[in-house]
């Protein structure tokens, strides 16, 4: 367990709590009228440790089973009035090129599950920390009023930020992998491109289906979510489809780059069997008129001859030299 908050009326209570007493102190605070939940927050917890907290707030076991081993694709399940949210966490890891890159994009997940007094956020990879939330969110009472499906907006919205911020930083990366691979002088290397793509790909699974699952709560869950939250997550919508095209318009550049890639290594092979063959016929020549001259017959033309030998030389020189030099008209050479 990272964090574990009571907030009353828009503050948070002092003091540390076990999920049980926070979860009995948000109880106590309803009871008296006030408006009250508990917000947790585990990282990578194992099954005895979801399970305590599954059992005080009363978890579906197949939302605690997907939380536990994590690996799921983004979605929005409900359980009575319990909402269950997958969010997909990205990272941009910082390189000097992508021809030195392993990795571009990383991963992780984040798990959500409101209710009408709670907040449990399970959290998988190193990268997708809430701190920063939660301390802005503490320091915004006006929002926390909202009750507990205003902090599932302001994770979304703080997932959703990072996804705008890493396809701005993918954008350079795709830059100059386009640039290299129209360029004339470099040699294309499609090992990089389908690096990239293949992270872009990572980015797509990541990203695409948020849009299906915040839509969802505007059409589906309305009973559940106020009309100020509903706003909110409507511009969280907005932004993850912006973020969705953009990677969709990555996906796209990259599968032409690749068929770009592969017509130039096609013609730059073309070019080599080219210049392979214009040196093959050059080198024909001497070599068939040195065969024919290595028979050894005695009766054969200039055999006799003093000048001879040096006019066979010129001969090969010349005929070489006509077809270099129309080898090279024509650039083959």
């Amino acid at each position: 367990m990272v964090d574990c908050g009571v907030y009353v009326d828009g503050a948070r209570l002092p003091g540390k709590y076990t999920h049980a007493a926070a979860q009995e102190k948000t109880r106590e605070m309803c009871a008296d009228g006030r408006e009250a939940f508990v917000w947790i927050g585990l990282h990578e917890p194992d099954d005895h440790q979801m399970h305590a907290v599954a059992d005080v707030f009363g978890l579906h076991p197949l939302a605690v089973e997907d939380a536990v081993h994590a690996h799921q694709r983004p979605k929005l399940e409900r359980y009575d009035d319990t909402l269950f949210m997958v969010l997909k966490t990205v990272n941009y890891v910082p390189h000097e090129s992508v021809a030195l890159a392993r990795e571009i994009v990383e991963t992780g997940e984040i798990m959500i599950f409101v209710g009408p007094q709670f907040v449990v956020t399970v959290r998988h990879g190193d990268h997708s920390g809430l701190a920063s939330v939660r301390k802005a969110m503490d320091h915004d009472p006006e929002h926390l009023l909202l009750g507990p499906y205003a902090v599932m907006h302001a994770i979304a919205d703080h997932v959703v930020d990072h996804y705008v911020e890493v396809t701005g930083l993918m954008e350079q990366d795709i830059d100059s992998i386009e640039e290299n691979a129209f360029s004339s002088e470099n040699e294309t290397d499609i090992d990089h491109i389908y690096l990239l793509k293949r992270e872009v790909v990572e980015l797509k699974r990541a990203v695409n289906p948020l849009s299906v699952a915040l839509g969802r709560i505007s059409a589906d869950h309305k009973d559940l979510v106020s009309k100020e939250v509903l706003r909110y997550l409507r511009d969280v919508l907005d932004h993850a489809t912006a973020a969705a095209d953009q990677i969709t318009t990555y996906d796209e550049m990259l599968s032409s780059l690749v068929q770009a890639a592969l017509a130039k290594v096609g013609m730059q092979q073309n070019t080599d069997m080219r210049k392979i063959s214009a040196w093959v016929a050059i080198a024909a020549v001497p070599t068939m008129i040195a065969g024919i001259y290595g028979m050894n017959f005695e009766h054969m033309p200039e055999l006799s001859w003093t000048y001879g030998y040096p006019a066979v030389l010129l001969l090969m020189a010349s005929v070489c030299g006509f077809l270099y030099r129309n080898f090279r008209k024509n650039h083959w050479l």
